[in-house]
């Protein structure tokens, strides 16, 4: 049988907004791209109601991940990833950690020494 939503070589395309349910913003808040991902529990069997996307995230995160990595490994735009990755924090299946770098305000004067370095390049 031959479908118009299937390709052959992609197979069955669905859309991001799709798995996101028209979601576009993750539950709780906005985190960084290169945050770590971990999973907190083992068994996803939790009565929580789960799409393949939130079971291939956990799976992926038993070790840390970035947030960039998880959405190049599954194939996934970022959006989606984000929005996904919201759900399970909010259902506390996963922990997020940012490195401190992406927490903390510039050095105003470390700016300015990478602007003077570049300009007397």
């Amino acid at each position: 049988m031959n479908h118009d939503w299937m390709d052959q070589d992609a197979g069955p395309v669905v859309r991001p907004y799709a798995m996101t349910q028209g979601r576009v913003a993750p539950s709780g808040g906005d985190f960084d791209l290169v945050a770590f991902v971990v999973a907190t529990v083992p068994d996803l069997a939790s009565g929580v109601q789960l799409q393949p996307e939130h079971h291939a995230i956990v799976a992926a995160a038993w070790e840390p991940i970035s947030v960039v990595e998880l959405a190049s490994h599954l194939d996934l735009s970022i959006g989606v990833i984000r929005v996904l990755l919201g759900d399970l924090r909010s259902a506390g299946l996963i922990s997020l950690y940012e490195p401190p770098a992406a927490t903390q305000p510039h050095d105003v004067d470390v700016l300015k020494a990478v602007v003077n370095g570049l300009r007397a390049l």
